[in-house]
């Protein structure tokens, strides 16, 4: 049986687009968002009957979803048990930054050479809008819009291999943002943002680079073991997708990158 019928129709909310395309891929950009805006808490069981009942689908549908979202690394799929919204300990913890700071050089120095200027000005226009959610108090679309940045970056260093990696190891970074980051500490600099465009704009790969490690320095120091998380209430989360609620979702308050 086909299961790719009707396209789920997101209730819009500020700042968002109504998604379309097929039921599978709807339902996974859905939980992959709330991952990435550190909506959804690491270690929330992510109830297939719940979220099929939140999204008006199969459980085949939801199954397939979540199984993409193992694939990418922020999803735990526990045998007989359930899935489960990734959770890094300590050490992946390290382990990830180490291969982002890595993907994250390589993708600098493409930038250079390969970025355009649509991409640039693309770029430049995605610093605006960050900065403009963070200050209007939308720190959901603010998270998200800081960790595309850096996905936006990929494309225009033209590798779509790194473009993948880099994919994964950003919402793998939110989930431990989210775990380990101090709620004291603001989100990074939209500044460090504008400085990496300018080196990239100007070619130049040495300062590029220096900048773009310097801003991963600056997300790995605000890293420790007491920070809070987001929530695991599945309703809550999805709260803007359900009809006649108008409960907001939780978030954090600090920015992925």
């Amino acid at each position: 049986m086909n299961e790719q019928l009707q396209p789920l129709k997101k209730q819009t909310r500020e700042g968002k687009t109504t998604r379309s395309g097929t039921q599978d891929d709807v339902v996974y950009a859905h939980i992959f968002d709330a991952i990435l805006e550190q909506r959804l808490a690491p270690g929330t069981k992510l109830s297939e009957e719940a979220l099929g009942e939140i999204f008006g689908v199969s459980r085949t549908i939801i199954r397939r979803a979540l199984s993409r979202l193992a694939h990418e690394g922020v999803v735990l799929l526990r045998p007989n048990r359930g899935a489960v919204v990734a959770s890094p300990g300590a050490e992946e913890a390290r382990q990830i930054f180490y291969v982002r700071r890595m993907i994250e050089r390589a993708i600098t120095e493409l930038a250079c050479k390969n970025a355009k200027p649509e991409q640039i000005a693309a770029l430049r226009q995605m610093v605006i809008d960050e900065r403009d959610c963070f200050a209007r108090g939308d720190r959901g679309m603010g998270i998200r819009l800081s960790g595309e940045f850096h996905l936006k970056l990929a494309e225009a260093a033209g590798n779509q291999t790194l473009l993948g990696f880099l994919r994964s190891l950003i919402s793998q970074t939110s989930l431990i943002i989210a775990l380990y980051e101090s709620s004291s500490r603001a989100h990074c600099s939209d500044a460090e943002h504008d400085q990496v465009i300018d080196a990239i704009e100007a070619g130049n790969v040495e300062v590029a680079v220096d900048l773009m490690m310097r801003h991963m320095d600056s997300v790995d120091a605000k890293l420790n073991l007491d920070g809070e998380t987001a929530s695991d209430d599945l309703h809550a989360v999805f709260s803007h997708l359900l009809p006649g609620t108008k409960k907001k979702a939780p978030g954090r308050n600090a920015a992925s990158r």
